[in-house]
């Protein structure tokens, strides 16, 4: 990838994702969630749990995709074409910024791209591109849902982005903070030792926010490291194809990346993404929050994660 290839000017992303927000809800194309929430706090974490108050358009939109899938519309994709009220800019030849389009949290932004790649498929150089392009205008948090297993919704490749701090009230950007100032390093690799689930972690530089294509060289390596850290299967034929062999969860700001395998989905009914590993986590309903507190958000995520004991 070249330079000419970045498409994205400098120091408009964050203007723009505001102006297409607000279009967006005033013709209707953004539908937020509406939520309430609460604290749980667990092995020095304070999660934030978000009650879903209204889920009815979210799960009318899911239904209506089920059925074109159902009727044998396999290709159905609605990134490709994405809705253009929903679409905040071009980033390179390769990617687009569009918003996502049920979000809980504001300012959500999807990073896609053009083509069709599977969600299963390996992060690229191209990916790392597009994801410091967007972190060298606003301080972010980066996911990937590597697969349905890992929480992913759809099956076109996408990064998802959301600003920082998570939650505005409290002291630090995310709530998994206080446990990553105890990353235990060998080497660039480190685990954290407050987390109960096979994971790798590694430090990058906020600096790089300055050079996206340096950057992305630098992050691929660090991300191919992570991936060698948790033991990631690998086998030829995959490699050739980019396919990743299980499902993972990853986190990236501009100073770090932490990497999850996944074992399954959900846990019972209570479906979680990377935005959980981060600290916070979704539920339906007020029967939902009660299992997640009996249980212990931290226990849940070992439970959909894969166990230290098991690696």
């Amino acid at each position: 990838m070249d330079r000419e290839n970045l498409l994205l000017k400098p120091g408009t992303l964050w203007t723009k994702l505001v102006e297409r927000s607000d279009r967006a809800h005033q013709c209707g194309a953004l539908l937020s969630i509406p939520t309430e929430f609460e604290f749980v706090e667990q092995d020095g974490v304070r999660f934030m749990v978000r009650i879903l108050a209204n889920l009815a358009r979210k799960d009318e939109a899911k239904q209506a995709q089920d059925r074109l899938t159902s009727a044998g519309d396999r290709s159905f994709n609605p990134f490709l074409p994405y809705d253009e009220d929903l679409f905040v800019t071009d980033i390179s030849d390769t990617h687009v910024c569009i918003l996502n389009k049920f979000n809980v949290v504001d300012r959500h932004l999807l990073v896609i791209t053009r083509a069709f790649e599977a969600q299963e498929s390996l992060l690229t150089l191209a990916d790392f591109v597009a994801m410091w392009a967007c972190l060298a205008e606003f301080d972010g948090l980066v996911f990937y849902n590597a697969g349905k297993t890992a929480g992913a919704s759809q099956p076109h490749k996408h990064l998802q982005i959301v600003s920082l701090p998570l939650i505005p009230s409290e002291p630090h950007q995310i709530p998994i903070a206080p446990l990553l100032s105890s990353a235990v390093f060998q080497g660039e690799i480190a685990t954290i030792p407050g987390l109960p689930f096979v994971h790798a972690f590694t430090k990058l530089e906020p600096l790089w926010a300055g050079s996206p294509f340096q950057a992305a060289e630098a992050t691929l390596a660090c991300y191919h490291r992570l991936l060698k850290a948790i033991s990631f299967p690998k086998t030829s034929a995959e490699n050739e194809l980019g396919i990743q062999p299980c499902p993972y969860n990853l986190l990236a700001t501009r100073e770090w990346m932490l990497l999850i395998l996944r074992s399954q989905e959900s846990f019972g009914s209570i479906s979680v993404n990377s935005l959980g590993f981060a600290g916070t986590l979704l539920v339906r309903d007020r029967e939902q929050m009660q299992v997640l507190k009996a249980c212990g958000p931290m226990e849940l995520l070992r439970q959909v994660a894969v166990p230290q004991s098991c690696a």
